[in-house]
């Protein structure tokens, strides 16, 4: 009995842990109130460095349906941005009568450095190979993973990992042109119906490995606001999952929404003085950022740097760069999260 008793306390510490977290003062302590009190916050995007913008989009057309929103050039810098998203929701307008694709939530971003399609030797960091590790993966959400690991099979999409292989029978990775591991997972439940649109996916959510989990889930939950939705503790692998998001409460099927951030702690790294983890945008680039909106940025950049000044970096702050309205913040791993108006034009 007794060694039975101290096996479960054993397995409740990591979840005792997860709870003191979330309230934890020793990090980030002071709370941004335009962040937390936020109710138009949304994580909209995730940005993702492609080499050949035209081989990525057919990638991401063919293969799971996804409509090209919108694609922005800009000559001076040599690069383009397109922002993709799938076809099953109503998406706003903007100011200027074209996409607002700052306005919602469940969009991907390619970035292309014009160029690259052309060189040979150009390779994008996918985040998942040492020494450069960080960035995870993305995850789509699916109502019949099955039936769409059939589908992609046949199209002949390459598979990091099959719904048969390894331990979780309920999840499939595959690769994108660039070598970016997508998840995939399903959200409807057994007894559930099938919805008419059999592939009616979502943008389920964004990985990055993290160092110290006390310290990223202090930030992104004092300083951006976000709220933690769920926890995964996987002890004999050592590892925790945390999803945090904007606009969904404990308790709800995480896994049928769009826009959460998947923060991936494997234990003991926070001890290590030296340990770091490749935050995408050092060379070699792949993973470029994160990219929070909402209707009033600029109070909640300014309260930021009114509370907590040089503990914490910008990459830009609020318009202080060649591209106005926009601010880029750092987390405690130097990844980027890029601050936005949701009526944003570009």
């Amino acid at each position: 009995m007794i060694p039975r008793v101290l096996r479960e306390l054993n397995l409740l510490k990591p979840l005792l842990q997860i709870r003191a977290m979330s309230k934890s003062g020793q990090h980030y302590p002071k709370i941004i109130n335009s962040a937390c009190n936020n109710a138009t916050l949304t994580l909209n995007h995730t940005c993702l460095r492609v080499k050949d913008p035209k081989v990525s989009v057919a990638f991401y057309k063919k293969h799971f349906g996804m409509n090209l929103l919108e694609k922005k050039d800009f000559p001076d810098m040599k690069f383009s941005l397109l922002f993709l998203s799938f076809p099953n929701k109503v998406v706003p307008t903007n100011s200027q009568g074209g996409n607002a694709v700052f306005a919602m939530n469940g969009v991907l971003e390619l970035t292309h450095n014009w160029g690259t399609e052309n060189d040979a030797d150009f390779k994008v960091n996918n985040g998942n190979e040492e020494p450069h590790r960080g960035f995870g993966h993305i995850c789509f959400s699916v109502p019949n993973i099955e039936e769409t690991c059939k589908r992609l099979e046949s199209e002949g999409a390459a598979f990091k990992k099959r719904l048969v292989d390894g331990r979780q029978k309920d999840i499939a990775f595959v690769f994108d042109p660039d070598g970016y591991w997508i998840e995939l997972i399903q959200y409807l439940k057994e007894e559930e119906p099938v919805p008419d649109n059999k592939e009616n996916k979502k943008f389920n959510h964004t990985m990055m490995r993290v160092k110290d989990a006390e310290k990223s889930l202090a930030f992104y939950q004092n300083v951006l606001g976000m709220k933690l939705i769920k926890s995964s503790v996987h002890e004999n692998a050592k590892f925790t999952l945390y999803f945090l998001g904007y606009g969904i409460n404990k308790g709800e099927n995480s896994r049928s929404t769009e826009g959460l951030l998947e923060l991936t702690h494997n234990w003991g790294t926070e001890s290590d003085p030296a340990f770091k983890y490749h935050n995408g945008n050092d060379k070699p680039q792949g993973y470029g950022h994160i990219c929070i909106s909402c209707k009033d940025p600029a109070t909640m950049c300014h309260e930021i740097e009114q509370k907590y000044g040089d503990e914490i970096e910008w990459g830009v702050k609020f318009n202080g760069g060649k591209m106005k309205n926009l601010a880029f913040i750092q987390d405690p791993d130097g990844y980027s999260i890029e601050i936005v108006p949701a009526d944003l034009t570009l």
